[in-house]
């Protein structure tokens, strides 16, 4: 198998792990403390990937993630297109920011989606959100190293297997 097919599978297999994390149930109590796994999936692959990821393709995972969650038509589509606009425009920044200036990043990254998604909601008519969905952004962020790591993990084992060349050293374990 080929480099790009086999990226282009972990793409593809990484979105929809993401999309069914989302639809996972938790208990009511850690609930809204869910990650918005989407969003983090995103990141990465705009971080990681600007062929592959653009704001047209996070529309297109966000309407999938309304029509999965039953939500109101293009609420998630329009966060995700600001999303990735947003890590598009400072990747170059980003990309080289030690792990835990990165975390503080998709922090506020997700700190800026659950924003949106109050102010669509409150312009929708719905109720508004929980107070304890506020830490959400929070547990993205905590979780954000695991994330980038694993999907970091994964693409230099893909590139080992499919160029045979060894494994190096990957972008995470710099000085």
């Amino acid at each position: 198998m080929n480099r790009l097919r086999a990226q282009g599978w972990i793409f593809w297999a990484a979105i929809a792990l993401a999309l069914l994390l989302m639809l996972m149930p938790l208990p009511a109590l850690i609930q809204p403390l869910k990650p918005y796994w989407p969003a983090l999936v995103l990141i990465y692959w705009s971080l990681e990937s600007t062929d592959r990821v653009n704001i047209g393709l996070a529309f297109c995972v966000g309407l999938a993630a309304d029509l999965l969650n039953g939500a109101l038509l293009g609420d998630q589509a329009l966060r995700l297109a600001v999303l990735v606009f947003i890590v598009m425009h400072f990747r170059s920044r980003l990309r080289f920011f030690p792990m835990w200036q990165q975390s503080l990043a998709v922090f506020l990254l997700l700190l800026n989606n659950h924003v949106l998604q109050a102010l669509v909601r409150a312009f929708a008519g719905d109720p508004a959100m929980p107070a304890l969905s506020w830490l959400a952004p929070a547990v993205g962020a905590a979780i954000w190293p695991f994330v980038f790591l694993l999907f970091d993990d994964w693409n230099t084992r893909l590139r080992g297997k499919t160029t045979g060349a060894s494994r190096g050293p990957g972008r995470h374990e710099r000085a």
